[in-house]
């Protein structure tokens, strides 16, 4: 098998582990890895043969491994099975086992369609200040209760919750803006396990400390 194939066949089986992680419940809760193991390793495999992308997954932020069980990582791990399957290259090989993958592709779809329905118009683009500056006190307020973050909500969070509804450069700007109208206040600040690409999604302001945090005043 020749490199690309190789790569190609990592891809398919990286977004399938996620989406079967998804499907079970793992961005809400641990999964038991024996449950796993029963979804996605097929006849003439083990689960060892997914050592490797698992590490990989982990090292990306995506997954968390404990010896017992495994978690989604939110939003990261939802980022990466998204990106996944929008892939030109991802299909699925031979039939559908038990039809999981299938129902858990239509539960994903439909999901989709939900929570892109209400935001803004023009598919889901954030087209004003006013449109962003509702949407982003909705994403801090969700990560803040949902991971009891104590008003603190990394920036980085927030930016990839937001997601392709919003260019980079309009992200920052209107994030800079709704400091300056005193809504919220942007900290400089360590993140645990913060890496370069969280320490590129957060703010850099001319003239001053990296933004690490944001905090809501109002």
């Amino acid at each position: 098998m020749n490199a690309q194939a190789q790569n190609l066949q990592t891809s398919y089986a990286k977004t399938r582990l996620l989406l079967a992680l998804w499907d079970l419940g793992a961005n809400e809760q641990e999964v038991k890895k024996g449950l796993l193991t029963k979804r996605i390793v097929a006849k003439g495999q083990k689960m060892a043969d997914y050592k490797g992308i698992l590490e990989d997954l982990q090292e990306q932020g995506a997954v968390t491994v404990s010896k017992t069980s495994y978690i989604l990582t939110s939003p990261i791990g939802l980022d990466v099975l998204g990106a996944g399957l929008r892939s030109d290259e991802f299909k699925f090989e031979g039939t559908i086992v038990g039809t999981w993958a299938a129902n858990a592709l239509l539960r994903w779809i439909g999901q989709i369609n939900v929570v892109a329905a209400p935001v803004a118009s023009g598919g889901g683009v954030i087209g004003s200040y006013e449109e962003f500056k509702s949407v982003a006190l909705e994403v801090y307020d969700k990560l803040n209760k949902d991971y009891s973050l104590d008003d603190l909500v990394p920036i980085y969070r927030i930016r990839r919750e937001i997601g392709e509804q919003v260019s980079r450069e309009k992200f920052n700007k209107w994030l800079v803006e709704m400091q300056a109208d005193d809504i919220f206040q942007l900290i400089a600040g360590e993140i645990p396990d913060f890496t370069s690409d969280k320490r590129e999604d957060s703010i850099s302001i001319p003239g001053t400390q990296l933004r690490s945090y944001a905090k809501r005043l109002s």
